[in-house]
């Protein structure tokens, strides 16, 4: 990925996060940033952005912080350097294919509710409508 150093404005931006969001999973141990300025502010990198909109992802669907950074340090690990044996490599993937079902499975339930969003939005449309005919 691209080494160009961002600061935190243009990543809240480009994350659609809000500064103090960013600060927070920094607390939290979620993201941290690739450099500092001589100044002393936080400086990131495209790899840091793809993390914040992995955590950015994973928070509508209720996953918790504890689960954000256990599903992060899962793909770190996959995705890093260091070579790591066949059963630790079995393990990181059934790690991170137990999170994408939880994903699926979230997903299913928010259309559901989408879908009874909708349908009662109707029925309220239908009530204005027959309402706005209707002669008192």
């Amino acid at each position: 990925m691209d080494d160009r150093h961002m600061q935190i404005g243009e990543v809240a931006t480009r994350t659609e996060l809000s500064l103090r969001t960013i600060r927070h999973y920094e607390e939290s141990g979620l993201v941290v940033p690739s450099a500092r300025s001589q100044g002393g502010f936080r400086l990131y990198t495209e790899t840091d952005v793809a993390r914040l909109m992995v955590i950015r992802r994973m928070k509508p669907l209720g996953f918790t912080l504890e689960q954000m950074r256990d599903l992060l340090d899962a793909t770190d690990r996959l995705d890093g350097t260091e070579p790591i044996g066949t059963g630790e490599r079995k393990e990181l993937i059934e790690r991170v294919r137990t999170f994408e079902q939880a994903a699926a499975e979230r997903v299913a339930d928010l259309r559901k509710q989408l879908g009874r969003a909708e349908e009662f939005a109707a029925t309220l449309r239908a009530r204005l409508d027959r309402a706005a005919t209707t002669r008192t």
